[in-house]
């Protein structure tokens, strides 16, 4: 009877543990015309362009996502016009944490910040936002590609944070601008 029970606890604790633990495939991407390199979720595609405007609807919208199959995660990439060194990391981050802490008042901040990521200034700001039927995580991070400002986010649900935060830090540290 003991043998059993040994088998029933180890069989109990293998699919228990499975349950639990959480692993996302990454692989590196060329993007921007071959301009950065960046890990994304291997089983998330580029956002079709009908959910994109519905997600985006601003004409505003970030020029490539990645997305789950569902669309309620995503790596959204902007490569914006606004010109921008190494120098002007800093100040970017200082006027984007006050604008977003005058777009959402009610936002949890969990962190901003510069770090250096493969030997490059990224500022990053982590923040939880309301949004119509929940919360939801996003981590911001940005720097300076071929003299232009580069946005990334990573976002997902409030009930998806404890899962993806990790794997959204692996992302922002996988940044490389060639």
């Amino acid at each position: 009877m003991s043998k059993i029970n040994a088998i029933g606890i180890t069989i109990l604790t293998a699919l228990i543990t499975s349950i639990f633990s959480f692993t996302i495939d990454l692989e590196t991407k060329s993007l921007l015309n071959d301009r950065i390199t960046l890990k994304v979720p291997k089983e998330f595609d580029i956002m079709p362009e009908e959910m994109t405007k519905l997600k985006y609807p601003s004409e505003r919208r970030p020029t490539l996502i990645y997305s789950d199959p569902s669309g309620g995660i995503n790596v959204a990439l902007n490569l914006t016009q606004s010109r921008a060194n190494q120098q002007l990391i800093e100040p970017y981050k200082e006027n984007l944490v006050q604008t977003f802490k005058k777009l959402y008042p009610s936002a949890e901040w969990k962190s901003n910040g510069i770090t250096l990521v493969n030997g490059r200034k990224v500022g990053y700001m982590e923040i939880v936002t309301p949004a119509i039927d929940t919360e939801v995580y996003n981590l911001i991070f940005f720097t300076d590609v071929d003299g232009k400002l580069l946005l990334c986010t990573f976002n997902c649900t409030k009930k998806s944070i404890s899962e993806w935060t990790p794997i959204a830090k692996e992302i922002m540290n996988s940044l490389t601008v060639k």
